[in-house]
């Protein structure tokens, strides 16, 4: 029995009835040999933490778009914390952690420079509106390697899923769900807190008294609610008490960090070259990178061109635009 083996064995005799189980895996698009080392969603794992895409995450906005200070959140970090509380969840259920950890790490790698302000940028411009879930899947899909990282069905099901209107088909893609909204509603109030927009006794009270005043607790008190009631539901649920205090925690960052006028400002700024890379490209296709150029043969200009943008970090998205739009002389970078 190789390595392989005995981890699905260790699976089958140790995780949930519920639980997604490795040996059963739906498959890949494309049959490779299998590895007698990893489980098939571990294979996943890894192929997602060597590819390029999850390597500009490092450069790529949470909220605070090029900051100053060291400790801020960026797109990684983010995706390594969504990991780490959907972990947490998993564990505490005896659901598969490897394809857990799979889907958190590869959820977001489909988003554009400047986080959510860029993905409403592309949204506003291109037909059929843009989705970072979506594109999140083309790009395990398609563009990373050589047509895509062949990855397991359930992993890919489960980055489609994650945000919006769909339900993934396992627990654990439902999981990383969850986790990704504890992790951003947590972090964005510390990244918040220090960057002095919103002070500590600003954050509704109702909501620290059911979750707790610091971080770790509001973390703890989300993880463990999540896996006390899902326990007794069968599916990944939160309590009404504890939903209701999120919930609000929720729509105070909204209100507070998200819409404020200090973002609205740097928004403009975003906004205003990730529209005009986009117009350019759309007009220069030939001038996009090889890739890309063979995209827009096989699938058209627009498709392409939102491949292209999308991937940029957000310091190549503003060299770029130096580059095309201003004068050397006048340069300040």
């Amino acid at each position: 029995m190789n390595i392989k083996e005995m981890i699905e064995r260790r699976e089958a005799e140790e995780l949930s009835p519920l639980a997604a189980k490795s040996a059963n895996s739906r498959g890949r698009e494309h049959t490779i040999t299998p590895c007698k080392l990893r489980s098939e969603f571990q294979r996943d794992r890894d192929r997602i933490i060597h590819s390029k895409s999850f390597r500009r995450l490092q450069f790529k906005t949470q909220v605070f778009v090029a900051p100053e200070g060291d400790h801020y959140r960026t797109r990684l970090t983010h995706t390594l914390e969504v990991s780490q509380v959907a972990r947490s969840i998993a564990r505490g259920l005896r659901l598969n952690e490897d394809l857990t950890e799979a889907i958190a790490l590869g959820h977001d790698l489909g988003h554009t420079p400047f986080g959510h302000i860029g993905e409403r940028t592309m949204n506003r411009l291109i037909g059929g509106g843009f989705r970072h879930n979506e594109q999140s899947l083309r790009v395990v899909e398609v563009l990373e390697g050589k047509g895509g990282l062949n990855l397991t069905w359930e992993v890919r099901d489960g980055i489609l899923n994650h945000s919006g209107n769909g339900r993934a088909a396992t627990l654990e893609g439902r999981v990383v769900g969850k986790a990704d909204r504890i992790a951003y509603i947590n972090h964005d109030i510390d990244d918040a807190l220090r960057a002095g927009i919103i002070r500590p006794h600003e954050l509704p009270p109702d909501a620290l008294k059911v979750l707790g005043k610091t971080h770790g607790e509001r973390i703890e008190a989300m993880i463990s609610d999540i896996v006390s009631e899902s326990e007794k539901a069968g599916d990944i649920v939160s309590s009404d008490l504890v939903q209701s205090a999120t919930d609000m925690l929720r729509s105070f960052l909204f209100k507070n960090v998200y819409q404020d006028r200090w973002r609205t400002q740097e928004e403009n700024k975003c906004d205003f070259i990730v529209s005009n890379l986009f117009r350019y490209f759309m007009e220069h296709p030939a001038e996009m990178p090889l890739e890309y150029v063979t995209i827009a043969y096989r699938e058209g200009s627009e498709r392409a061109v939102v491949d292209y943008v999308a991937s940029m970090t957000d310091r190549f998205a503003a060299r770029l635009f130096q580059k095309l739009f201003v004068p050397e002389s006048f340069s300040v970078m």
